[in-house]
């Protein structure tokens, strides 16, 4: 494999490691359920979504055709990670659930 693949492969790695680490310590540090909402919905989809595309080039150069299965993957990934906290965000304000004092902004007070 050329070394320039090999780069960007773990260029993709390192980054997606990266994002995915700070989304994790995101959700450990945040104070309440909505900015603990934040950090797993952004960072690691994009952490898992830039593995993926590491995944992607690497399986590619190895094989004679492009690998199309990764695509499928971070097609469904980026499509229902924010599906998802929308939906748990929702509930969340039907339910009202307690926020931290220093949290900007009250969902349920309209």
């Amino acid at each position: 494999m050329p070394f320039w693949i090999e780069a960007l492969v773990a260029f993709f790695l390192l980054v997606g490691c990266s994002f995915a680490l700070i989304g994790a310590i995101g959700l450990y540090r945040l104070p309440d359920f909505f900015t603990r909402l934040h950090g797993p919905t952004k960072a690691t989809t994009l952490g898992v979504g830039s593995m993926v595309v590491a995944s992607m080039i690497f399986f590619s150069s190895h094989t004679d055709g492009l690998s199309l299965h990764e695509l499928l993957i971070t097609l469904f990934l980026f499509i229902t990670a924010p599906v998802s906290a929308h939906m748990l965000a929702k509930s969340a304000m039907q339910e009202k659930v307690k926020l931290v004092r220093r949290t900007r902004g009250r969902p349920w007070e309209s």
